[in-house]
Formats: structure tokens, C-alpha cells, sequence
């Protein structure tokens, strides 16, 4: 859990029954025990509520972006008009200038 071993928690065991006793160590070791199921908890609890603030703010996002699109004119290309190789060569003709260059 914190990168402690066998070893270095029996030595932290055989120093906390040494300090506290064997009659105090069953019940230090019942109130650890609580507190740290009680953080879990509320870590657990505030984890959660993140998760669920965010999955919020990332709809509301999306929302206002689909909204942003709905607003904006869609841009439509112009209708393209098909030619003819006769009327492209009519319209070649109408762009040469009077000495026979293209523009």
C-alpha cells in the first residue's frame, strides 16, 4: 500500500506493541482502522462528485456548441452550371483581347 515490506511492518509492530502495550494496541489498531476506512470514503464520495461535475460541464459544453452551430448560416456552395465545349470555347473567345491574347 505505502511500499512497506514484511519486515519493515513487523518492526513497526514490535515497536508500537513495545510503546503502547498489549492491552492499548487492540484498540489503537480498531480507531486506525475507522479513520482510515472513514477516508476512503470520503475520497471515494469526492471522487465521485468530480466525476459527476465533469460529465456535467463536458454536456453543457456540448451544448453550446451544437447551439453555436445551429446558429451560424450553413454555407452553401454556388450551384455549379456545366458547360458545354461549346460554351466554354465562347466564353474563351469573350476573354481574348482584340489582338488575339488571353487576359
Amino acid at each position: 500500500m505505502f511500499g512497506i515490506g514484511v519486515p519493515e511492518l513487523l518492526v513497526i509492530l514490535v515497536v508500537a506493541l513495545l510503546v503502547l502495550g498489549p492491552q492499548r494496541l487492540p484498540e489503537v489498531a480498531k480507531a486506525l482502522g475507522k479513520a482510515l476506512a472513514e477516508f476512503r470514503r470520503a475520497t471515494s464520495d469526492l471522487s465521485e462528485e468530480l466525476g459527476n461535475a465533469k460529465i456535467m460541464l463536458e454536456e453543457e459544453a456540448r451544448q453550446a456548441e451544437h447551439q453555436a452551430r445551429a446558429a451560424q448560416p450553413q454555407a452553401t456552395p454556388p450551384p455549379t452550371v456545366s458547360s458545354t465545349p461549346q460554351e466554354k470555347r465562347e466564353k474563351q473567345e469573350k476573354k481574348e483581347t482584340p489582338s488575339g491574347e488571353s487576359q
